[in-house]
C-alpha cells in the first residue's frame, strides 16, 4: 500500500523547480544592525527591529528581572491561573500609547488577529478584506465562518462598491486592513475607510503590526500619523517589531475589549504572555514615549537610502529592480522572476549584506525586501548601496 504521505516529496520537488523553496537561516550574536550568519558578519536589512530595541540592555534587565520575579513561564490561561500585575500594567502602557479606552494582550500577533476576528463576526456576517492583507487576517476571516470579499489593495471606491452590493444582506461587517503593508511599505487609506464605515454601519480593524513605534508623532502608529486618533475602531498589534519583544495586543473601547476577554478563543484557551516577553515589551513601549530621538534617526537612515536608491537604479536603461512606493521604513525592489531575486540576495550576502528574497505566494511579484533601522550606520547604507549598484551594473 502506497503511504498516504507519498504526494509531499512532489511537492517540495516542484517548490525547488519554482525557487519557492524555503529554508530556515541559523544566526548567532544579539540582535543589531550587524548579525552573524555562518560565522559571516552581515549587515542586518532583513529585520523588522525598527528601532533597535530587540537588543537593548533595558529591555534585557526588564526580562531578568522578571523572571527572577515571576519565573520563567505564565504556567497558563489567565482566566484560569490568573495573571501577573505585569500583563494588566502593559495592558494599559499600550492603550495608552494608542489613546484607547483599554487593551488586551495576547501571546502572539497572529493570533491576536485570529481571535479577535472570530470573535468579532460568524457565518451570519460579512467581511471586506484588503487584497493585500497579512495572512493572519485572511486566516482569521476563515475561522470566523463570515462571507468574505477581497477588495483592491488600497481603493476605496471598490471597497464602497462592495459594501453597496453585499452589506444588506449580513447582519455585521467588518472592514479589516493592515496599516502598514508588511511587502511593499505602502499605507492604508483609513481616513476613507473609516468614513465609509460611519456609512455602512461596519467595524473596522486595523494591524498596526509595522506601524506600532515607528510611526506617529508619538510612535502610536499609522492611525495617529493620518489623523484618525480617537475615531471609533479595532486596532491590532504585535509587541515583537519595533517594541522587540514577542506578543500581541489589541486596544479598542472598554466594551470592546471587555467582550474579546469573554469570547476571543486565543486568548481564553491559551497560556498567558511570559513574564519576560512582558517586562521587555513594557520597557519598550516606555523607551518610545520617551525617546523620539530614535524615529527621528530611523526616517532620516530611510530618507537617505530613498535618495541613494533612486540614483542608482535609475540609470537611464530599462531597470534591473523598480522601487516600489513606500511611506514606510519598508523598501521593496521588485525583480523580474524569483530565480533573479534570490541569486541577487545570494550575491548581496557574498559582500556582507542581508538583503530578504521574497517570492510569490506570499507577494504577487518576486521583490528584495529592504528594512531599515534607527541603528543603521552611514557606512551600512553606502555598502548597501554599492552592493545594489554591482547587481545593477552586472
Amino acid at each position: 500500500m502506497p503511504s498516504p504521505y507519498h504526494w509531499i516529496p512532489r511537492s517540495l520537488t516542484a517548490l525547488h523547480r519554482a525557487h519557492r523553496y524555503r529554508t530556515v537561516q541559523p544566526v548567532t550574536g544579539k540582535a543589531g544592525a550587524v548579525m552573524l550568519r555562518d560565522g559571516q558578519p552581515l549587515i542586518n536589512f532583513a529585520s523588522n527591529d525598527y528601532l533597535g530595541l530587540a537588543g537593548d540592555p533595558r529591555l534585557a534587565a526588564a526580562a531578568i528581572e522578571a523572571i527572577e520575579t515571576y519565573g520563567t513561564g505564565s504556567t497558563g490561561s489567565r482566566l484560569l491561573s490568573g495573571h501577573r500585575e505585569l500583563h494588566r500594567e502593559l495592558e494599559l502602557a499600550l492603550a495608552d500609547l494608542k489613546q484607547a479606552e483599554d487593551a488586551l494582550v495576547f501571546s502572539s500577533g497572529y493570533l491576536a488577529n485570529l481571535s479577535t476576528i472570530a470573535a468579532l463576526v460568524g457565518p451570519s456576517d460579512l467581511i471586506l478584506s484588503d487584497e493585500y492583507n497579512h495572512s493572519s487576517l485572511r486566516t482569521g476571516a476563515k475561522a470566523s465562518g463570515a462571507t468574505t470579499y477581497d477588495y483592491r489593495h488600497g481603493d476605496v471606491e471598490h471597497l464602497e462598491q462592495c459594501l453597496a452590493a453585499h452589506r444588506a444582506q449580513h447582519r455585521r461587517c467588518l472592514i479589516t486592513t493592515d496599516s502598514v503593508f508588511s511587502m511593499d511599505g505602502d499605507l492604508c487609506p483609513l481616513p476613507h475607510i473609516l468614513d465609509l464605515a460611519d456609512t455602512y454601519e461596519a467595524m473596522v480593524l486595523v494591524d498596526e503590526a509595522h506601524g506600532t513605534g515607528v510611526l506617529g508623532h508619538r510612535g502610536a502608529g499609522a492611525v495617529e500619523h493620518l489623523g484618525c486618533l480617537g475615531r471609533p475602531m479595532v486596532t491590532v498589534g504585535t509587541l515583537s517589531k519595533a517594541l522587540g519583544s514577542l506578543g500581541g495586543y489589541v486596544t479598542g473601547s472598554q466594551a470592546v475589549i471587555d467582550f474579546l476577554r469573554n469570547r476571543a478563543p486565543g486568548w481564553i484557551y491559551t497560556t498567558g504572555l511570559s513574564p519576560a516577553d512582558t517586562a521587555a515589551a513594557l520597557a519598550a513601549v516606555r523607551i518610545v514615549q520617551a525617546e523620539p530621538q530614535r524615529r527621528q534617526a530611523l526616517w532620516h537612515n530611510l530618507d537617505d537610502l530613498k535618495r541613494r536608491l533612486d540614483a542608482t537604479l535609475d540609470d537611464g536603461t530599462k531597470p534591473v529592480f523598480q522601487r516600489l512606493p513606500s511611506e514606510s521604513p519598508i523598501l521593496c525592489l521588485v525583480g523580474t522572476s524569483a530565480s533573479q531575486v534570490v541569486a541577487a540576495s545570494q550575491r548581496l550576502q557574498e559582500v556582507g549584506l542581508w538583503v530578504s528574497a521574497v517570492r510569490p505566494p506570499t507577494v504577487p511579484t518576486s521583490r528584495l525586501r529592504i528594512t531599515l533601522m534607527a541603528t543603521h550606520r552611514q557606512d551600512h547604507l553606502e555598502q548597501l548601496t554599492a552592493g545594489l549598484a554591482s547587481l545593477v551594473s552586472a
